[in-house]
């Protein structure tokens, strides 16, 4: 239990930054499933179009800190070496 005014508050924000981080971190493991199952199709036409959209939302999620930069970076370059090994 907080016992200075001020920590009673650090509370509440660390609280209410919590939901946000979990909000942002759901965002970024649904665009990987998601892209994961189009890459599962083997579809590459479909996969070529949706990366811009993966991409963008893995970058949007890093920038705010909830994942690190460098893993959104790898786990991009990973899709898109499945993209470009998928054979029509």
């Amino acid at each position: 239990m907080p016992n200075t005014k001020s920590a009673r508050r650090k509370v509440k924000k660390v609280a209410k930054q919590a939901l946000i981080n979990k909000f942002w971190k759901r965002r970024y493991k649904l665009a990987v499933k998601k892209m994961e199952k189009i890459l599962e199709k083997k579809n590459k036409k479909e996969a070529i179009s949706s990366f811009p959209k993966f991409q963008s939302e893995l970058m949007r999620v890093a920038k705010r800190g909830v994942v690190n930069k460098k893993s959104a970076a790898r786990k991009i370059s990973r899709i898109s070496k499945k993209i470009k090994n998928i054979t029509k």
